[in-house]
């Protein structure tokens, strides 16, 4: 009788050995091992190009010597950060950073959003299809592409711009020597750059909004303009709150992470760091100006420390208001 019930029952498998009550996350681990199997390259990669690199942070309280090395270099605690602090630059980047990125949030943004809805409203799928492509292909282009466009607009001898200035009677202007114009000259070349980069998740957000409230607005009489005010933008509030959240963290970064617009834009002309210059192109003109790695790393600390602290403090503001749209 014994052989008859051993033999009814199941082989033992390395599953059926674990108990999931007792090891949850390595039955967890077994259970799904082909899915953590795909996984492994791309936490790989993440491990090694994001979290091993954090080990370098030492840097910023170190006098660095590369013939020393990280751990040989002496040790100077905060002088680095001190040295930057009382900078005459300190302020002038910190406000051109935060200046330039709070107008590159609400505008990238607030822009792509507009972008999405009209043109959703587009009835030929064909002119559609053309608009999304004009409006997507400035985001493929690199900062090197757009800074021979712009100059093409601003030169000061044979620039569209100054032409036209010309042509209606006006003095040429000198924009490589003016700062006062670069503080709108960079938003708007951001705003070309990245609508439509915004547009596409708006767009694909749209798509997942059933007509069924729309057919319903219109039978209530609802304008269009008043179908996506009610409709499409409150629908679209969990993706506009990820991509804010994704932005608040960068935003001590030149452009959200994008520093060659400040540097080939403005063709690294010094008489323009008053409206130009940042954090990021500050750190790399000190590295390659003075060859400190110490206080440049001291600024990159810096900068992932404030983001760090931007992205927690504007998540509890999100999850305080609303819990489900809140990241973590």
């Amino acid at each position: 009788m014994e052989r008859v019930v051993k033999a009814l029952q199941p082989p033992k498998t390395k599953t059926n050995r674990i108990s999931l009550n007792r090891w949850p996350v390595i039955g967890e681990l077994v259970k799904n091992k082909t899915i953590y199997a795909m996984m492994l390259p791309g936490l790989l990669f993440i491990l090694l190009f994001f979290y091993l690199p954090m080990f370098g942070a030492v840097i910023a309280f170190k006098e660095f010597d590369p013939i020393k090395g990280i751990w040989g270099s002496k040790w100077v605690g905060l002088s680095n950060f001190k040295f930057f602090f009382q900078s005459e630059a300190f302020f002038q980047v910190t406000f051109n950073t935060l200046f330039y990125n709070g107008i590159f949030l609400v505008t990238g943004i607030g822009l792509g959003l507009v972008a999405a809805i009209l043109l959703n409203e587009i009835g030929n799928r064909h002119f559609a299809g053309a608009y999304k492509s004009a409006i997507l292909l400035p985001f493929f282009l690199s900062w090197v592409v757009g800074s021979y466009l712009l100059y093409a607009f601003l030169s000061t001898d044979n620039g569209i711009l100054n032409k036209m200035i010309v042509y209606f009677h006006g003095e040429p202007i000198d924009w490589y020597f003016e700062p006062s114009y670069w503080r709108f000259i960079l938003p708007a070349a951001y705003i070309w750059k990245n609508v439509g980069y915004f547009a596409v998740f708006f767009a694909a957000g749209i798509t997942t909004i059933s007509p069924e409230y729309y057919e319903a607005a219109k039978i209530d009489g609802a304008s269009r303009f008043q179908q996506a005010l009610k409709i499409t933008v409150p629908m679209l509030t969990p993706i506009t709150i990820i991509l804010v959240l994704l932005q608040a963290g960068k935003i001590f970064y030149a452009a959200f992470g994008d520093w060659g617009m400040f540097y080939t834009l403005p063709k690294d002309q010094g008489i323009l760091f008053s409206a130009t210059n940042v954090i990021d192109t500050y750190v790399y003109r000190a590295l390659r100006g003075m060859n400190d790695f110490g206080m440049s790393s001291a600024i990159g600390f810096y900068q992932n420390c404030v983001g760090f602290v931007l992205i927690i403090v504007s998540n509890w503001i999100i999850r305080k208001y609303d819990r489900d749209s809140a990241l973590f």
